[in-house]
């Protein structure tokens, strides 16, 4: 019996050891998990410098200095941020340290690429754009699969064009055929088949970049579309039907009633531009798909660069993800990145590679110099973004884990993270479809953070929260705080920070202590910098 228990305090006594090293590591000894290598080659730096050169041209033209390239750190968090919906732990950021600093970036990426809570994160983000944010007809629509389904087809790096041809013409059952839901969404009860309104303006908004929907019900009063070209694109879904096999190809045409004579008009499929380019053989719904993500539609490749810049960036290259300047006329930089979205076969990592690699990407937010509306406006300086709410809770349980959060951690671990973000996300706020929108943080949202119980239980005194480890492992004060502020707002403290900080810290022992470091990171996380992308 004694060997036993003996053996158990020497692993209790090593866990401790091994999770203290790995927290507070010597330089010259660091436990790196190996990254992807980095797929950067000559080819792609020059189209890097194309874009590079392009904006510097806008600056120039437009007498803006830009910021200055922002630290390291900085842009690591932006990466996370956007492509995972959380910041780095500082488990990670370990690893990170012990790479090249010549390197660190690019294996970022590449790492992040490959992790399931880019698939997961993005995913989800794209799901928007295509199905919207509500639940729907549960017997014939599962969102969760179709969430599931981009999120592998998104970690495999599938082109996108291909993605989105198969989410037009998928028929079936929308368990077996995850890719339907794209069309089952828009079936109602009482209806008769999917709305083939409803997913005529989808595929316009979600993957054209139009808001052809306005011109429904009359031609657009400020655009050149007419209500034919709106029908027109409906009438692709015309034969489409839902039964007990599911999606499939039936009988039918597509109306459309005239709102003067209230008389109906039977419409035939059309596409309202670039009209050479829609295949003549095939079903409907497979002449649309292909004529959607023909390497050749402008409309395609430009709207969808615009949809991942502002995936990216938290807000669009121009106005609005739909935004008709994009098309009639486009700035020189999204061009060059469409055009090499489009001759790369829509290569989806590609795209952000080049985006994030960019100049653009990593300056920083603020400048020894005025930034200006027009710095803005020209991308002089990387905009300051409010976090989404999943980036917010997912970003306040991950600065309170010192170990990565992600699919290779515990069941109950990964449970509890998701459940804290849905009732969450209930609770502050969600965004909704149109994610982009220009929003400012509420007094409820303020309050939630403040009081909530969840940065309460993160942060308080229990055994395997950051605080509470911290307080009893770190070697000395110094290490406490700058851990701390690496695991919350990643990055070291300012000297000043720092001083103060360490100060409080200074002499205290055991609960005292834990009740210190806990206060500092209920500051840390309740500080405007935590809230924002910058």
């Amino acid at each position: 019996m004694w060997l036993r228990n003996l053996l158990f305090i020497a692993l209790v006594i090593g866990g401790i050891a091994a999770l203290r090293a790995s927290l507070f590591p010597r330089a010259d000894h660091l436990n790196v998990r190996p990254v992807a290598a980095v797929a950067r080659g000559s080819e792609l730096d020059e189209v890097i410098g194309r874009v590079n050169a392009a904006f510097h041209e806008q600056w120039t033209g437009q007498q803006l200095q830009p910021a200055s390239p922002a630290d390291e750190f900085t842009v690591v968090r932006r990466l996370s941020l956007a492509l995972t919906g959380t910041i780095p732990s500082r488990e990670e950021l370990n690893q990170l340290e012990a790479i090249p600093p010549e390197n660190r970036i690019d294996s970022w990426l590449s790492y992040l690429l490959h992790d399931r809570r880019y698939g997961d994160y993005f995913g989800e983000r794209l799901a928007r754009t295509c199905v919207g944010t509500e639940d729907g007809p549960f017997i014939i629509y599962r969102r969760r699969r179709f969430v599931n389904w981009l999120s592998d087809q998104l970690l495999t790096n599938r082109p996108y064009g291909s993605m989105v041809r198969e989410l037009i013409v998928s028929d079936g059952l929308w368990t077996d055929k995850p890719a339907a839901n794209f069309i089952t969404v828009t079936v109602v009860p009482e209806g008769d088949g999917p709305d083939q309104e409803r997913l005529a303006g989808r595929v316009a908004r979600a993957f054209l970049g139009v808001r052809l929907d306005c011109a429904q019900c009359h031609n657009h009063p400020f655009e050149e579309w007419q209500q034919k070209d709106f029908h027109g694109l409906a009438a692709f879904f015309g034969k489409t039907q839902q039964g007990l096999t599911g999606l499939y190809e039936g009988k039918g045409e597509h109306q459309m009633t005239d709102h003067k004579t209230a008389k109906k008009e039977t419409i035939e499929p059309a596409v309202p531009f670039l009209k050479e380019l829609l295949p003549a053989d095939g079903s409907r719904r497979s002449r649309l798909a292909r004529w959607v993500t023909d390497p050749r539609n402008d409309y395609f490749a430009r709207a969808t660069v615009q949809r991942v810049w502002a995936l990216l960036f938290g807000r669009p290259y121009l106005d609005s993800v739909e935004s008709m300047d994009a098309l009639a006329n486009p700035p020189r930089p999204l061009v060059v990145l469409a055009n090499d979205f489009a001759a790369h076969n829509h290569d989806l990592q590609r795209l952000i590679r080049i985006i994030t690699a960019s100049e653009v990407f990593r300056l920083d937010s603020r400048a020894d110099h005025d930034l200006t509306d027009e710095h803005e406006r020209h991308w002089a300086a990387f905009p300051l973004v409010r976090l989404r709410p999943e980036q917010v809770v997912g970003s306040v349980q991950q600065a309170a884990s010192l170990k990565t959060i992600n699919a290779e951690s515990n069941l109950i671990i990964r449970a509890t993270y998701q459940g804290s973000i849905n009732d969450f996300v209930k609770r502050y706020g969600d965004t909704g479809e149109d994610e982009f929108t220009g929003r400012g943080g509420t007094i409820p949202q303020r309050l939630l953070l403040l009081n909530g119980n969840m940065v309460k239980e993160k942060t308080d005194d229990r055994p395997f929260n950051a605080s509470s480890l911290i307080a009893g492992m770190s070697p000395n004060d110094r290490a406490a705080v700058e851990t701390a502020y690496l695991s919350v707002l990643t990055r070291r403290p300012t000297a000043e920070e720092a001083a103060h900080f360490e100060a409080r810290l200074a002499g205290s022992k055991g609960k005292e202590r834990s009740g210190r470091l806990e206060d500092l990171f209920w500051t840390l996380i309740n500080s405007t910098e935590f809230s924002w992308n910058h």
